[in-house]
């Protein structure tokens, strides 16, 4: 995909747009279509004007995350949250839409499964959107979105991190292994990135999804 967009004209503005579309190589309903001049016919030929269109292709991830977002307003406009905003911004490849507002505790649900089932929602629209707009294909195409509500997910960031530290150095002090509660993939991820680095201890997760859990082990002599 080297061209981006393309100027044409014709007899009318149909005429130019199946042009600039089969220039183009794009579906219509994969193009924007710009009409740059309607165009007259004139008088006997006399002050004939042709009509000039300019005709682009969709942005895959740009479509994904606009329906994504759309998606999610219906969505919270459905639910008893009161009135809420969305900020969007853009991260190192992923997209985050971060919900403000009052009375967003429904909107995050216990321990944020609530929140977690709406974005995996919103996912889902986003690529299958994008998909549909253009080549979105592979993991590294995939378009990631990160839904928040009022900071839950930093909170819940440190509070994980904070949690691993403590049981980490307990089963260092004791030499006793410890199963952490059940927890997302996300979550878990947080914790063994947490404890990557720490001396002394082992961790894997165990079980089965939703009941999947991490297990931190004494990997060194017990402390004194």
């Amino acid at each position: 995909m080297t061209m981006i967009a393309v100027e044409k004209t014709g007899r009318t503005v149909e005429e130019a747009t199946r042009a600039a579309l089969a220039e183009l190589g794009v579906e219509r309903d994969k193009a924007i279509i710009e009409v740059l001049e309607e165009g007259r016919s004139g008088f006997f030929g006399l002050g004939m004007k042709p009509a000039k269109v300019r005709v682009s292709r969709k942005d895959p991830r740009e479509e994904g995350v606009a329906s994504a977002q759309q998606f999610l307003k219906d969505l919270i406009s459905h639910m008893d949250v009161g009135n809420a905003s969305i900020t969007v911004e853009q991260l190192d490849g992923a997209v985050r839409f971060d919900v403000s507002g009052k009375n967003l505790g429904t909107l995050i649900g216990r321990r944020g499964q609530t929140l977690d089932a709406i974005q995996y929602l919103v996912n889902l629209v986003a690529n299958r959107v994008g998909r549909s707009c253009g080549e979105l294909s592979g993991e590294e195409e995939r378009i990631r979105i990160i839904v928040d509500a009022q900071g839950y997910r930093k909170r819940r960031e440190d509070a994980l991190r904070s949690l691993a530290r403590r049981v980490a150095e307990r089963v260092r002090r004791e030499g006793r292994t410890t199963l952490l509660e059940p927890m997302t993939p996300m979550e878990r991820r947080i914790v063994h990135l947490a404890l990557q680095d720490v001396e002394g201890v082992t961790c894997h997760s165990e079980g089965e999804e939703p009941r999947r859990r991490i297990v931190i082990s004494p990997a060194g002599p017990r402390l004194k």
